[in-house]
């Protein structure tokens, strides 16, 4: 049996307490309707976009970065903050583009997730990218960037050797192994 709990507090106090390039943190002060007062530390990021570009059926396309939270390079789908105003399809493509070089044909929409609500409001809006053709990088000032075109079967072992460790590209392998359906459908079962 599931219970739900609905149950919404009210928000009497929000304090900015960080404001950097990637993101804001807030300091929220919550009471529930039972009276209890909480404090509730919040990442403030915005949209992104995660892009599964799929040169062919059984490929994917996945970039290798230094990520400093991590102390590691991974590989990874490329992704990226939406800009204002931008919708997901045109993040992605541009993502995509900025990336890794390709421009894909035709973009779909496959879902949207929250990567951490626990303490984040970052929204993931994930996009198949397919019909690729390869271009030229545009990198951002502070990206080292590598590319790589990796087989489904390739991509797994990556996962077992620990070089491929972040949840939107797991997620993102299990999606091509199923249904390649919405994945707001597959989860709302």
């Amino acid at each position: 049996m599931i219970v739900m709990n609905d149950d919404r507090p009210a928000t009497i106090e929000s304090t900015r307490a960080f404001e950097g390039r990637v993101f804001t943190v807030r300091i929220d002060r919550v009471r529930y309707s039972d009276g209890a007062e909480h404090r509730v530390d919040v990442v403030e990021h915005g949209p992104s976009v995660a892009i599964v570009a799929t040169p062919s059926h059984r490929q994917l396309v996945l970039v290798r970065q230094y990520r400093q939270a991590a102390g590691t390079a991974l590989w990874e789908l490329p992704a990226g903050a939406a800009n204002p105003g931008e919708d997901a399809l045109e993040g992605a493509a541009r993502e995509l583009r900025e990336e890794t070089g390709f421009r894909a044909a035709r973009l779909q929409c496959i879902g949207s997730l929250f990567a951490t609500p626990g303490f984040c409001d970052e929204e993931m809006h994930f996009v198949h990218a397919s019909e690729l053709s390869e271009g030229a990088t545009e990198f951002d000032e502070d990206e080292r960037i590598e590319t790589g075109v990796f087989t489904l079967e390739r991509a797994w072992r990556l996962v077992a050797e620990g070089a491929v460790r972040d949840m939107k590209t797991v997620l993102a392998l299990y999606w091509m192994e199923g249904v390649r359906g919405e994945l707001r459908s597959e989860f709302g079962r």
